[in-house]
């Protein structure tokens, strides 16, 4: 077999590992995040505390990243926090059942974030080398359908213990055993690829530049654009929950949705970018901005449209974004790129997400508005950086 296939075959096995990784951890964190929002509501939180606390928790996953991206690149020691990072993630998930109040349960929530931002940097550079020579958005799309799998698994989980009458308790106790098995999938991983970098054996045309591009930064504010505007679930199923418009145990089977949905966006919108690349970010975008009325001024079957285009949403920021990054930076300052576009991300949608939080108090329409118009202000920074790369795939 040439080498060129071997190499290929090698990298579709290293992505399939983190695929099922990121399917055990999201089988996890998102089962959690599908009832974390009325769980704290049954603690007496506010809905300004969960929006804050989403905000705060989704900074706090991305701006820490900066750091451990530039500690990864500095050290190289990619299992070793990508391992730390996760076990972090993972295991402060099913400590939420012993919470006794609202600010225990914030304290775990920001744990599991912190253990996010640690391992992210690390794993999408790995990645990023992976998907070279199988294609940027195909293997990152790829990876967040396996990702999704699991987050789709984990709400129908949490969904069927509420069903049988269980509580929020129970349904965060049943999440350690797929956090478990993400912990040893990820030794099981390390010690077949103990050099993941060697699978790109082609250095992108940027290899040579030290620092970053114009093109980057303003892909940097484009995206950070996005996440303010982003209504976080738990802001989400705070609503649902408030104005009962859903039963209970309908919350996380309407998130199960969603991420069904993300699932299959990630793959579609792969292979699309790979062919299309910038145009594809941009038509998304659009897509993305209509959920908010849909999830806040509708009833049942238009709230299930909004998560629809929610979960399109999740699928573009989670693939083909991450994709269209990889070759905006230096190969060799791979994870700080990430680090840092994470940083700025995690600012912008905790901005957008304390400001949601305070508007939902007072007025749903300025919510709505503020959502939709951050959203489409992206717009005019992605074409920007189409006419820097041209039209054609990163």
């Amino acid at each position: 077999m040439p080498l060129r296939d071997l190499n290929k075959a090698a990298a579709w096995r290293f992505i399939i590992l983190l695929g099922v990784v990121s399917l055990f951890s999201d089988m996890t964190y998102e089962g959690a995040r599908s009832i974390s929002g009325p769980f704290l509501g049954t603690l007496k939180a506010s809905a300004v505390v969960v929006g804050v606390v989403a905000g705060l928790g989704e900074f706090l996953g991305y701006a820490l990243r900066l750091g451990s991206g530039y500690l990864t690149d500095r050290l190289g020691r990619y299992w070793l926090i990508t391992f730390a990072g996760y076990a972090l993630n993972l295991l402060a998930i099913p400590l939420l059942a012993l919470a006794g109040s609202w600010e225990i349960a914030v304290g775990l929530l920001m744990l599991e974030r912190i253990g996010k931002a640690i391992r992210t940097p690390a794993r999408d550079a790995m990645l990023s080398h992976a998907t070279a020579s199988v294609g940027r958005g195909w293997g990152f799309g790829f990876h967040e359908a396996m990702d999704q799998i699991g987050a789709v698994a984990g709400p129908l989980i949490v969904a069927a213990v509420l069903y049988y009458r269980g509580g929020y308790r129970e349904g965060f106790a049943v999440l350690l055993l797929p956090a478990v098995l993400a912990l040893v999938v990820i030794t099981v991983a390390a010690r077949f690829y103990p050099h993941p970098q060697h699978l790109e054996v082609s250095a992108p045309a940027l290899t040579t530049t030290t620092g970053f591009t114009r093109p980057y930064w303003l892909y940097v504010v484009a995206v950070g654009l996005l996440g303010a505007g982003y209504a976080d679930f738990p802001l989400i199923a705070y609503h649902f929950g408030k104005t009962a418009l859903l039963p209970s145990e309908w919350i996380p089977l309407f998130y199960a949705v969603a991420m069904g949905v993300d699932a299959v966006a990630a793959l579609v919108l792969g292979r699309l970018f790979d062919r299309l690349g910038m145009p594809v970010i941009v038509v998304t975008a659009v897509l993305s901005a209509c959920f908010a009325p849909l999830v806040f001024w509708g009833g049942f079957k238009l709230a299930l449209l909004g998560m629809v285009l929610w979960g399109i949403g999740m699928g573009s920021l989670e693939s083909i974004i991450k994709a269209a990054l990889a070759d905006l930076v230096p190969r060799d300052r791979r994870a700080t790129g990430y680090g840092l576009f994470n940083a700025g991300f995690g600012l912008f949608w905790f901005l957008g997400s304390a400001l949601m939080g305070l508007l939902y108090e007072f007025s749903l329409v300025a919510l709505v508005a503020f959502s939709v118009t951050a959203q489409l202000l992206a717009i005019p920074f992605f074409l920007a950086v189409t006419r820097k790369v041209g039209l054609q795939p990163l």
